[in-house]
């Protein structure tokens, strides 16, 4: 297995290097499948492959890059989603104001939860979020004045722009492109920051952190926060797409699928999620025959790369980050003999 782990660690040495360059023809790529593959069916896909991968990006923020344990991403996709199909049902609002309100609606919510949860962590946190997550597939299920309970809410309106309708898979493609987009170079931008660096202190050491003045519990509310956020904005795009949903869209299984794509793809990592994503969502077109059983060869899939590759797919392995580290320190030792 380790040919495997090392052939990765090139690819992914062979990235870093060139990364501008790959970046560019990843972009032009992206924007040229649904040209290249135009049927309804591929470009359904490609869509699954972003809104997953975007959402799996934001409950990376909170699981890989605060190192806190949440399983309730699906309730937030579903308070993102319900929020616009209720805003542009019953109130007529555009698409497009309904992400940013889908987005702050999620994120007023994943403060509360995260709340009485701060000074919680590993299993107790997870057994709180994914009852969170059934909490609000319920009330989805039940509040029939509101969210259409069993009925759900249909007709959902597609989004316009300067008289263009939105109807299309190959439509959608792009705005599920742009918001992957967005949400990569927020996220970079934060990561880099202040706020990033006391995310990650936090997943190291929580006691080392708050001896060095990091306020834990605020940093790990404003984790919370911004993954719900993007949750919740990816889910106001996911109504529109669908033009039809229901509690049965915002199970368990949503949450399960989210978190073994982050798995596989490879915690605390920007491209993780979208490799874990194409991963998942490639097989799952592969083993659609297979129904239920399916399941099975996730598990077995994360149990090869957790046996194989723990840091997932896209993550450095430990002579990686220690080559990057040496270069690094030997780049600012050069830097400071320039300025001497």
């Amino acid at each position: 297995m380790k040919p495997v782990s090392g052939a990765l660690d090139t690819i992914r040495s062979a990235f870093l290097k060139h990364k501008k360059l790959c970046l560019l023809i990843g972009v032009v790529l992206s924007i040229l499948l649904p040209l290249v593959f135009p049927g309804g069916y591929i470009c359904g896909v490609f869509c699954r492959i972003l809104f997953y991968g975007t959402m799996a990006g934001a409950l990376n923020v909170i699981n890989g890059y605060s190192g806190q344990m949440c399983l309730g991403v699906a309730g937030f996709f579903a308070i993102g989603s319900y929020t616009e199909a209720i805003l542009a049902t019953k109130f007529g609002l555009s698409m497009w104001v309904c992400i940013l309100l889908s987005g702050i609606v999620s994120m007023i919510f994943g403060a509360v939860l995260a709340l009485p949860t701060k000074r919680l962590s590993g299993i107790y946190l997870a057994i709180i979020t994914l009852g969170f997550s059934e909490v609000i597939r319920i009330v989805c299920l039940n509040w029939t004045g509101l969210t259409g309970g069993t009925m759900g809410i249909k007709d959902i309106p597609a989004p316009t722009l300067f008289g263009f309708v939105f109807s299309r898979p190959r439509h959608y493609y792009y705005i599920f492109l742009v918001l992957a987009i967005i949400f990569l170079f927020c996220t970079r931008r934060v990561v880099n920051s202040r706020i990033g660096r006391a995310w990650m202190s936090i997943r190291e050491d929580e006691l080392a952190a708050k001896s060095l003045g990091v306020e834990n519990g605020t940093y790990k509310i404003t984790s919370f926060m911004y993954g719900a956020f993007w949750v919740g904005a990816i889910g106001a795009v996911y109504a529109p797409y669908v033009s039809y949903i229901d509690s049965t869209l915002f199970t368990l299984d949503t949450g399960w699928n989210v978190l073994a794509m982050l798995i596989i793809g490879g915690q605390g990592t920007l491209s993780g999620a979208l490799v874990g994503s194409t991963v998942i969502n490639t097989l799952t077109e592969a083993l659609r025959s297979f129904g239920d059983w399916r399941y099975v060869v996730y598990a077995l899939l994360i149990l090869v790369v957790m046996w194989v590759r723990p840091q997932g797919i896209a993550g450095a392995s430990n002579s990686i980050l220690a080559g990057e580290k040496e270069q690094k320190v030997k780049q600012d030792t050069e830097t400071k003999e320039e300025v001497c």
